[in-house]
Order: structure tokens, then sequence, then C-alpha cells
């Protein structure tokens, strides 16, 4: 068997500049795997079905709903009446930091990919399906509208903010009606790529997925090669370059600061990964999508970019927490809960992590002492940087220095 295939990352012209697309998808026979790096919903309106998503067997059924997350596998294994289905691709990332943004007021810990990821198909009954179905309709009427030409100035956006609802009021119907489903503990192989995703802007090896899923490294390797084609390090860039988009529209960081933010080994790789996978260099991009601007700029706020911009260009300042919150005009606690969202870490984590790479940049590349490096960086004392060192790569600056010098 061969590697399987990845799903085009925009399946519409559209989805560059819109949070979702609908489309209707025919099935009379069984499928292909298929690797589907951005989500989607799928409605079935008729038929009889099985489905694998990530090697799980599900039955699908007239008034189905099906859930897929980011990087998930789908087969279509039996097809006993042929199935339609209502599909909305969507960005699951942009839907996240929107409703916990804005629609969770007590700042409660939120978690639509685990609730989803427990039960990825839920078969509702006549008259709730009949409600699922109209809230689809509405979305596919209103995509409809915002892609027409003719329509008043400064409709579109409100044509975005009905679309956000509409799809934001399906997942929590899907999740309210999951609540009551066993929750997996499992764990297998097929969730090793989800399980990737999810963890992007750690430091993501093979030693570890080795022992979360009680697999060899070799066998790792081997199933990331079979599965999509690509090898490990490969994948991990491939996965990043969705990430990477959002940067590249809303900052001015440089693709080498974008790499070291979002977790790249490799920035001409990422460089090629991406114009691969895009069709466009980044540069390109950056000029022809910043020109053009983003339609769903309710969501895609510009100033949670510029937080990790500053955070990045003034790392090496005596940065504050309660200052930089007050700069934007927030309190500490929402510019903690942007940044979880944009880099997966607290205004601590992230300054810590920005500056100990700089330093270690500098043991490598110069003989400066120790306590230069910590000062240049931003710490006021040699002892802060050896602590934060040994936390971030496992041991202090002292160690790390001696230890590449040994090494060469």
């Amino acid at each position: 068997m061969g590697f399987i295939p990845i799903q085009s990352l925009y399946t519409s012209d559209n989805m560059n500049n819109c949070i979702c697309n609908f489309e209707v998808e025919v099935f009379e026979k069984v499928t292909e795997p298929l690797i589907h790096p951005m989500s989607r919903l799928w409605l079935v309106n008729e038929g009889v079905g099985k489905i694998l998503i990530n090697s799980k067997e599900y039955i699908i059924t007239k008034g189905s709903l099906v859930s897929v997350l980011p990087w998930q596998i789908t087969e279509i294994v039996e097809v006993k009446k042929p199935l339609q289905f209502y599909v909305v691709q969507y960005h699951f990332e942009r839907i996240n930091e929107l409703v916990k943004t804005f629609f969770n007021p007590d700042n409660v810990q939120l978690s639509f990919s685990q609730v989803l990821r427990k039960a990825p198909v839920i078969t509702f009954g006549e008259e709730k399906y009949k409600e699922i179905q109209n809230m689809f309709h509405q979305i596919g009427n209103e995509i409809r509208y915002v892609n027409e030409d003719e329509k008043e100035t400064g409709e579109e956006i409100f044509s975005n903010v009905y679309i956000i609802n509409k799809l934001i009021e399906i997942l929590v119907s899907f999740v309210r009606s999951n609540r009551r489903v066993p929750r997996e503990t499992s764990i297998d192989a097929s969730e090793i790529l989800q399980f990737m995703y999810a963890h992007l802007n750690e430091k993501i090896t093979i030693s570890m997925l080795s022992q979360k899923f009680y697999m060899s490294e070799s066998a790792i390797r081997s199933y990331i090669k079979n599965t999509t084609g690509l090898s490990f390090f490969d994948l991990l860039n491939e996965m990043r370059v969705g990430k990477m988009i959002n940067y590249l529209l809303y900052t001015n960081l440089t693709v080498g600061e974008l790499a070291e933010i979002l977790g790249f080994t490799d920035d001409s790789h990422m460089c090629k990964v991406f114009k691969a996978r895009m069709g466009i260099k980044t540069k390109e991009f950056r000029n022809t999508y910043q020109v053009i601007g983003d339609r769903c700029h309710i969501v895609d706020r510009r100033e949670f970019y510029e937080i990790v911009e500053y955070i990045y260009r003034n790392h090496t300042e005596d940065l504050q927490l309660q200052a930089v919150s007050e700069q934007f005009k927030m309190s500490p606690k929402e510019l903690n809960r942007v940044l979880s969202y944009q880099v997966e870490m607290s205004f601590n984590e992230f300054l810590n992590f920005i500056r100990v790479n700089h330093a270690a940049q500098l043991l490598l590349d110069s003989d400066k002492s120790v306590l230069t490096i910590a000062l240049e960086v931003g710490y006021k004392t040699e002892k802060t940087l050896s602590r934060n060192f040994l936390q971030i790569k496992g041991r202090t600056a002292g160690e790390f220095r001696r230890k590449v010098k040994l090494e060469k």
C-alpha cells in the first residue's frame, strides 16, 4: 500500500480569505484514505455506509454529523446506499481562537478538539437533524452571497459574522450531543499525526512520539513515511505551513524569525515546503494578501499578532507583563490568553523561550562570557539565564557551550 495523499490545503479559491466554504459531495462507492490538513464537518442527508476516521470505524446514515479535525485520516470503507453529504470546510484554529476569546466570558478551560476527537460521529434524530441541516443551508446561502460581486459596502462583514455564528452553533450542538459518549482511553498509531499537529510549538521528537505511543522510533518513522510519503521533519514543516500563513499576513516578522517562533528547524526548507504547498513564495504571498486584506478580520485580529512581534523585537529590553498589557490596552490575564492561542505559551514562557534561543546562538557564535550574554539578551543575572536555559534546553548555558565545543 502506498502513502496516503494529503488533501489540498484550500479546496476553494475563496478559502484564503474566508472562514469556511460549503460544498455538496456524493459517494457511490468506497474511497481511498485521505489526510485532511483542514477541518471539516459532513452532514449526511442520504445513504448508508461506514467511514474510518484514524482507523476507527463508524456507521453513517441520514442525520449523521461527522467532524474531521486537522490531520486526521478518513476513508469511506462501505457504501450500502449512495451517500450525499453537505460539507463545510473551515479553519479550526480561527474558530477555536474566536470561541475562547469572545464566547468565553468566564475564561474556563475549553477544548473543542478533545471533545470532537472523542467521538467524531453523532447521528441525530429527525427533528435535530432538520435543525442542523437548516444551519448548513444558511451557511451555504450566506457564502454564496459573500462571493457575489454586487453588494453594498460593508455588507460582507455582517455576512462573515453570520457565518461564524452559525458554524459555532453547529459545533456547540455537536459537543452537547457528545457529552454522553464514553471517552476513548486507548492510544494507537492513527493518532500520531493529530498529536503532532496539536504540539507544533513544542520540540517534537521521534523519541517523544515513541514514548507516547509505545512504539519503537523506527516504527514511528516507518508509519509516518508509509502514511504520508513524507519524512518526520518534512511532515512537521508541512503542518507548520498552515500556522505560518496568518503570521505572514499580519506581522512583518522575517521568515527566519517565524521559523524560530513556530518551531521550524530549517527556514530555507520551510520556504520550499510553503511554495510547494501554496504555489507561491512566502514574499509574494505576503505582498499579495497583505494588500488584498482578509475578509474575516473579525477573527484574525492583527493586534494579536502584533503582540507576538512586539515581544520578539524587544526581548532584549526589560519587558514586564503589566507594562506590555497596558501598551496593548488589555489586562495581563487577557494578554496571556492571547499568547496561549498564538504561541501556546504564557508571556513569561514566550519571553524566556526567545531569550534562551538568542543566548544559545550567541554561545555558539561568540566567545562572550555567559554573564555578558545574559545581559545582552535581557536578563539581569547569569543565574537567571542558566536557570531558564536549563529548563528549556535541558542543561545550563555553560554546559551547553562545553558540550557543543566537545562535539566539534
